[in-house]
C-alpha cells in the first residue's frame, strides 16, 4: 500500500520539521500533526508568510516534538504489512527519517518517489484541481499529501486507460 507523505519544515538548510501529514492509497489511513514547540526563529520567510498561516486549524493537531516520534511508530503500527512511503521531495522522507529514527517500521518496506509524475499533465492537473478548493490550501502538510493522492490516482487511472491489457 502507498502512503502519501508531505512535510513542512523551518527551511531548506535547517529542515527542522513543523507539520507533517501522511494519508493512504485508499484513503483510508490519515495522520497529520503540528508541532507545538518547533523554533520559529529558525523559520525563512517563506515559511513565516505562507505556512504559518496554515498552522492551528486543524482540532487536535498540535503535539510536542518529543512525543511525535511514539505517535508515528504507533500510526505505522496500524497499518498493513507492507508499505511503500510516496513523496514528491527528498527532503521530506529525509525529515520522516530524522523524526521516526531508527529502526524503520518494519512495515515500511520501501519509497517511491513522485518527481517523474509531477511533470505529467494529468497528475500536474489532479493536483491544481484538488488545490482549487478554498478549504485545501497549498503548503499545508496534510492537503499536499491529499493532493499527491489524487495526482497518483489519476495518473494511474490514465495508464488503465492507455492499456488496458
Amino acid at each position: 500500500m502507498l502512503i502519501f507523505l508531505d512535510t513542512e519544515f523551518a527551511d531548506f538548510d535547517d529542515r527542522e520539521l513543523i507539520s507533517i501529514g501522511m494519508v493512504s492509497e485508499d484513503g483510508q489511513h490519515v495522520f497529520y500533526v503540528e508541532l507545538e514547540d518547533f523554533d520559529r526563529d529558525r523559520c525563512n520567510n517563506f515559511v513565516r508568510t505562507t505556512v504559518w498561516p496554515l498552522l492551528g486549524q486543524t482540532h487536535g493537531a498540535m503535539v510536542k516534538k518529543i512525543d511525535l516520534p511514539d505517535r508515528l511508530r504507533s500510526w505505522f503500527d496500524t497499518l498493513p504489512r507492507k508499505i511503500t512511503i510516496a513523496c514528491d521531495s527528498s527532503y521530506d522522507r529525509e525529515v520522516l527519517g530524522a523524526v521516526i529514527g531508527r529502526p524503520w517500521p518494519t512495515n515500511l518496506v520501501g519509497w517511491f518517489d513522485l518527481r517523474p509524475l509531477i511533470d505529467t499533465t494529468v497528475f500536474d492537473q489532479a493536483v491544481s484541481s484538488y488545490h482549487d478548493q478554498p478549504d485545501r490550501p497549498w503548503h499545508h502538510a496534510l492537503h499536499d499529501a491529499h493532493a499527491h493522492r489524487a495526482g497518483w490516482l489519476a495518473w494511474m487511472d490514465k495508464r488503465r486507460r492507455d492499456d488496458p491489457s
